[in-house]
């Protein structure tokens, strides 16, 4: 399991998969500072939304500059077989998708502080 998603992280473009692995791990971070109560809560959740913000669009970032150099490299060849526009389809769609992973595990975090506080 642990080699398939190292594996995932790299198929998807390890400069824009690693940093947003970073961003979930400080989205946990966050949301446990905030339903721990530390000083100031109101500065993390702040932090918590832009940086699940931030995640969505380079997730969707990612994508778009795979897609441009995918479809560059159609350009040049000439033509595809629908196996290599498939693979090429998949590794354009990882990117965003961790990005809104990340998204909604800080948008859950501020779910559970909200239920928590009322």
């Amino acid at each position: 399991m642990n080699f398939l998603i190292f594996n995932l992280m790299n198929e998807g473009g390890s400069f824009f998969m690693y940093p947003l692995l970073i961003m979930l791990l400080t989205s946990v971070v966050l949301i446990f500072l905030i339903l721990a109560k530390k000083t100031n809560p109101e500065k993390y959740i702040d932090i918590l939304k832009h940086l699940g913000l931030f995640a969505l669009v380079w997730g969707f970032l990612g994508q778009m500059l795979g897609l441009i150099q995918a479809f560059d490299v159609l350009t040049l060849s000439g033509s595809a077989s629908t196996e290599i526009l498939a693979s090429g389809l998949k590794v354009a769609l990882l990117s965003p998708s961790f990005g809104m992973l990340v998204f909604l595990v800080g948008r859950f975090g501020l779910m559970i502080n909200s239920i928590k506080s009322v």
